[in-house]
């Protein structure tokens, strides 16, 4: 037991991440150093039990099945469908095409999952268009962006999976406590900018007047039921209890490849593309959840997690004073982290304490998943931000991104306090349904 090397570690770890070193080899590094320096050659004899239960965890199984069904479905052409058919939809409205942009990416997420995918293609569809309407570069941008990463949120989401394998707890309940607080989510972006095109209609002008907007019921049904499919098929088998979510997994990568399909996209060259990106983001996941382990195991062998919990006992206005300190921390470290590293470094330390003060694991575990949407747009290091910049068309600035995603990170700020106040939110489906 050396509290004082623990603290030593993961300070170490912070300024080599800060550095710019890739993550899984600074965590197993990090771990390799101070474990055998400290705990002794004996480590080496623990670690690889460790690694052998994460290759044997059959939940993590979803990871893999999840990122091919949100790959697929993006080579579909689903999302360009989705924006062309909601947009005209929603044209009359004031702010209609960005609370179309809303809608598609809570479709897109609830289907994919992959902010990356999502993000790229609604800034290569719909920004160019925002723009030609008339829509400020801000909103636009920000809308986008916002609306890109509601897939960490919505259900079926890996971070819920990663989230359900290290706290300890069912992931189909994770999706059930999710769905709630990601349509609260839906419709403070929506209300937003709906107020915001109201107070100022030159932001945010409607496309259509009169007539032109009403769009043939076959068209809109045509984009709407291949994600509701896909929705239904995946968390309906889960909420019904008719499958776990890793059989659900495999019916959305199942149900992904036949919609592409019955579009008439898919080819050979399509899988092989496909295949190729899920093993490769598959293994950016299971290297760095592998460096974590490590980092995991010496961190608690040297008593870090003891002295970690002293430490937040002594902090004022008791549990809850512990909980907006925990979620300040995560929200500073989206600024610098990727969601994968948080989860890995933060939540193995974090839960057991959250737990041993009396805090519901499920609900916990939906605040951490909101507080870590916002690390896809906070700068420096918002990944939502540089995929949105990637695509933008010319007359885009980053200055412009970045004052755009300010609003919609204050209403998931809002949402996150929502759900403290109202933890109903995210445990009231996982038991009505559990029962």
């Amino acid at each position: 037991m050396n509290p004082e090397a623990a603290g030593w570690m993961f300070l170490t770890l912070t300024i080599l991440l800060l550095l710019g070193f890739p993550v899984a080899f600074t965590l197993m590094g990090t771990a390799l150093f101070f474990g055998v320096y400290f705990i002794g050659w004996n480590f080496l004899n623990l670690l690889p039990l460790r690694i052998w239960g994460i290759m044997t965890n059959f939940t993590l199984v979803a990871v893999p099945l999840f990122i091919f069904m949100g790959v697929m479905l993006e080579r579909s052409g689903l999302a360009q469908e989705l924006i062309e058919s909601m947009g005209r939809l929603f044209g009359r409205l004031k702010g209609g095409l960005a609370i179309s942009v809303v809608i598609v990416g809570a479709l897109l997420g609830a289907s994919t999952g992959i902010v990356g995918a999502t993000v790229v293609t609604m800034g290569l569809l719909a920004l160019p268009t925002m723009m030609e309407r008339g829509y400020k570069n801000e909103l636009s941008t920000g809308t986008i962006a916002a609306s890109g990463t509601l897939g960490q949120i919505i259900p079926p989401s890996i971070v819920l999976v990663l989230l359900g394998d290290i706290i300890g707890v069912s992931v189909g309940a994770l999706f059930m406590g999710a769905v709630i607080p990601g349509l609260l989510l839906v419709l403070l972006y929506c209300i937003y900018i709906y107020v915001k095109a109201t107070i100022r209609p030159e932001d945010a002008p409607p496309i259509f007047d009169g007539d032109n907007g009403k769009v043939p019921l076959a068209t809109t049904l045509g984009a709407l039921i291949p994600p509701l499919f896909l929705m239904v098929a995946v968390l309906g088998s889960i909420f019904a209890g008719i499958a776990s979510p890793t059989e659900a997994a495999g019916v959305g990568a199942f149900g992904a490849t036949l919609l592409c399909i019955l579009k008439g996209r898919f080819t050979l060259k399509v899988l092989g593309e496909v295949a190729e990106s899920t093993c490769r983001l598959t293994s950016m996941v299971f290297i760095i959840l592998v460096g974590a382990a490590a980092f995991g195991l010496v961190f608690r062998g040297l008593g870090g997690d003891i002295f970690l919990r002293g430490v937040i006992t002594h902090i004022p206005y008791g549990k809850w004073g512990v909980l907006f300190i925990v979620m300040g921390i995560v929200f500073v470290a989206g600024f610098f982290l990727d969601f994968i590293e948080i989860t890995f470094i933060h939540i193995p330390v974090l839960a057991p304490i959250m737990k041993h003060l009396g805090f519901d694991p499920v609900w916990f575990a939906i605040l951490f998943a909101i507080n870590l949407q916002t690390s896809f747009l906070t700068p420096p290091f918002g990944f939502a931000l540089f995929y949105l910049k990637g695509v933008a068309p010319p007359g885009v600035t980053t200055p412009e991104i970045y004052r755009g995603i300010i609003p919609f990170v204050i209403l998931q700020i809002i949402a996150l306090l929502v759900v403290i106040v109202v933890p109903e939110l995210a445990t009231w489906l996982p038991q009505v349904l559990g029962d």
